[in-house]
Formats: structure tokens, sequence, C-alpha cells
């Protein structure tokens, strides 16, 4: 919970002392309400509404293009986090990872402040895919693809939802593609494991049929458009 004033602030170019001043004068609305206190509080996700121009919808969601070397965190003592490289205008935003990806994973990576929309993505039994491109140190047999299909165990008795792999064309070092709907920690990497493969690197290009913006740099992000937001709810195996 901020200060009404200090989340203008943060919205916008204004400083406290002007947020304070449009405020008092009534053309602050937050959440469809006008609010003249510069000193009540409201959640980082809350929607403000400046002089007619929002400053920012109740629920936000990013499409980042997640580097090396940063966790999937939202705070860590340690480590820089996804949160740490946002520009200024999407911090104490109460944004959060839809999901996660290994320090070392690079590639599409969202991030919203909308709990339910992370859920429904997230969810194995959603059926929402994630497609990941790994470099190996060699490719697949088929019947490693074929047990990818059927589902792979791992060495404590987990047993992983029916995926999907295949080999990349490609001149150079070997590329295997990968397309899970689940989560499980170092998913991927384990998966191949069991199939004698190592993963060299590892890059997410998309969930369901969201694509990652091959315009964004590593560390960069923007917001999604409506058409991609729905895009990420829809799926397919193959």
């Amino acid at each position: 919970m901020e200060r009404l004033d200090k989340l203008v602030s943060q919205r916008s170019s204004l400083t406290r002392s002007e947020a304070r001043s449009l405020i008092k004068r009534g053309e602050v609305a937050v959440n469809g309400e006008v609010c003249k206190s510069c000193d009540k509080k409201f959640d980082s996700s809350a929607e403000i509404v400046v002089g007619g121009k929002s400053l920012g919808g109740k629920y936000l969601y990013l499409m980042m293009n997640k580097p090396e070397g940063v966790v999937c965190a939202t705070k860590d003592s340690l480590e820089k986090t996804v949160l740490d490289i946002l520009p200024p205008q999407y911090k104490n935003r109460g944004l959060f990872p839809a999901g996660r990806l290994d320090k070392d994973t690079t590639g599409l990576l969202l991030l919203t402040n909308d709990g339910e929309f992370s859920h429904r993505i997230m969810s194995p039994n959603k059926n929402v895919y994630k497609y990941y491109i790994a470099q190996t140190d060699k490719p697949l047999s088929e019947d490693d693809i074929s047990l990818f299909r059927s589902g792979i165990v791992f060495k404590d008795g987990t047993k992983c939802k029916s995926a999907f792999a295949e080999n990349l064309k490609g001149e150079g070092a070997c590329r295997v593609g990968v397309k899970i709907c689940e989560g499980k920690y170092h998913q991927v990497k384990k998966m191949l494991a069991v199939c004698g493969v190592k993963v060299q690197k590892l890059e997410r290009i998309s969930i369901g049929f969201l694509t990652l913006d091959i315009k964004l740099p590593k560390g960069g992000c923007r917001e999604l458009t409506d058409i991609e937001i729905s895009q990420i709810l829809f799926s397919s195996f193959t």
C-alpha cells in the first residue's frame, strides 16, 4: 500500500508537490472515484486517472526478453531480479513473474499484477503450452521423441505430462525444440537429461500462441496488446 501522492508521482513526470495539488483540486480518480486525500493509501495495482488521462489500469501485462543472470523473483537479497531491471514507469506496480525461468535461461517472460491471469497461464490443467529452444550436445533419437509424448518420468518417480520434442534443422550446434504445459523445477533440462542429452543454452520462445517479439533486446520489455493477451490463452500441442 502506498500514499496516493506517491503513486501519482511514480507513474508520471509529476513531482510529489504537483501531485498533491492535483489531488486536492479533485483532478485525480482512483478505481473510478475521485479522491482528494493525498495520504490515503492504495494498492500498487490501483487504477489511477489524472485530468482524464489514465496512469495505468488496474492490471498490467508485460512481455520481457529475459537475459541471463537475473532471477525470476520479486525480491532477492543476493541476486538481481527481473523487477530490478524494469523501466521506472513499471516500478511499484505490484508486478510479479507469471511463471519462472531459471537464472541462466533466457527469452519470453510475462510479468503481471493479475493473479488470476497468472494462474490461468501456469496451471498444467489449463494446457497452455510453452515452447523452448535448447542448444544441446547431441540430437534426440526417435525413441527419445516418443518418450516425450508418452510422458517422461524423473528418477524420483515424478511423471511429466505428454510433451512435444523435435530436432531443429540448421548448421552449427545441435538444437532441440521442446513444448510443455507444466512448469516443474528445471523441467526441460531434466527431461532432456533423462534422454542423455545435455542442455548448453535454453531460451523460451512462446507461451500459447504468443511469440517473443524479436525486436525486444535482452532485458527489454513492453506492454502486451489486447490481441496478444488473448493469444496467450490459446495453445497448441503440435
